[in-house]
């Protein structure tokens, strides 16, 4: 493996240019760009300095210049995308929601645990320094045993019946646009749910716009979790022990402030990140990390962790109601 590790873009959209700005400014390496159209794709790379665009996302994982992929297309593209990287031979870390199914995120995981290629998906929160002082107050037994777990995940998204988040095709809806994060966040701390409970609303297109979840964990803990693409909300999460608690500021799921209270409701320790950057490249390193190791999966976010994440999410859009093309 090269170093630096050299990074391509599959994909030039919004958050691709949060993606690359935050590795730009942490000192990693991004080589290519590409995008559908060479124009797009020249643009990006004009804007961030990449050395290279490409019209076209087979010439980017065909690029021997590119040691690995991020795959930031829609979510419709997310499993045929990996999948094109991985028969590549190219390591791929692949924009959250991992893929739209969890049947497409088994698809990918065989893929490339058969040619021992490594996979994983982008869940930046999962790397994040504030994720990381939750876990280990809860591993060093400062809260007690975590009984439950409350996310709430609100934001106002564009409203447009024609745009991506409300189209079928595209596999719009808050729950793989936002719901994602609670669910992750959720099965990170108290692992795969023995129940699954949603109830929500549909748009007139007939994607989820909202979103309540409850799961049920081992030893009876519970996460709550609340998503909406239609309203503003504070985006904070708390996470409740049998002594004490943890509360992080909105957003939950970012590189955010947490405090640590004890059953008194007292404030004992406070973390506060040092910001450089909004936090995305930490995923990177993780990436950078295993393929230096010669890993093929990330033991921090396995692909079973990310299929189990989608067999909830599936199974919330089906007692919402929502169908999507690749449901079958």
């Amino acid at each position: 493996m090269t170093d630096p590790i050299r990074w391509g873009l599959l994909g030039a959209g919004g958050i691709a240019g949060i993606f690359a700005d935050n590795l730009l400014t942490e000192g990693l390496h991004i080589q290519a760009v590409a995008a559908r159209e060479g124009a797009k794709a020249k643009a990006f790379a004009d804007r961030f300095g990449i050395p290279t665009a490409h019209a076209g996302y087979r010439a980017l994982v065909d690029d021997p210049a590119v040691d690995a992929v991020y795959v930031n297309t829609t979510h419709n593209f997310h499993a045929e995308h990996a999948l094109l990287a991985i028969e590549a031979g190219k390591p791929v870390l692949v924009e959250k929601a991992f893929t739209v199914t969890a049947a497409q995120a088994r698809r990918v995981a065989s893929a490339a645990r058969e040619r021992g290629v490594f996979a994983m998906e982008a869940m930046w929160t999962r790397f994040l320094p504030s994720t990381d002082f939750v876990r280990a107050r809860i591993a060093d037994g400062s809260i007690g045993a975590v009984r439950a777990v409350i996310t709430d995940h609100s934001q106002k998204l564009d409203p447009d019946p024609q745009g991506r988040l409300h189209n079928p095709l595209l596999a719009g809806g808050a729950l793989l646009d936002l719901g994602v994060y609670d669910v992750s966040f959720a099965l990170d701390l108290l692992g795969s749910p023995s129940d699954v409970v949603g109830r929500g609303t549909l748009t007139a297109t007939g994607v989820d716009a909202e979103v309540a979840i409850t799961l049920t964990h081992a030893g009876g803990a519970l996460s709550e979790g609340h998503t909406t693409m239609v309203s503003a909300g504070p985006s904070r999460g708390l996470v409740i022990g049998t002594d004490g608690y943890l509360e992080l500021d909105g957003a939950f799921y970012d590189w955010t402030t947490v405090r640590r209270y004890t059953g008194g409701h007292d404030v004992v320790e406070t973390y506060v990140p040092q910001r450089t950057s909004r936090g995305m490249h930490f995923q990177a390193l993780e990436v950078e990390r295993c393929l230096r190791e010669g890993l093929t999966e990330s033991p921090r976010l396995t692909l079973d962790d990310s299929i189990a994440v989608m067999e909830v999410l599936d199974e919330l859009r089906r007692q919402v109601g929502c169908v999507l093309p690749e449901d079958g």
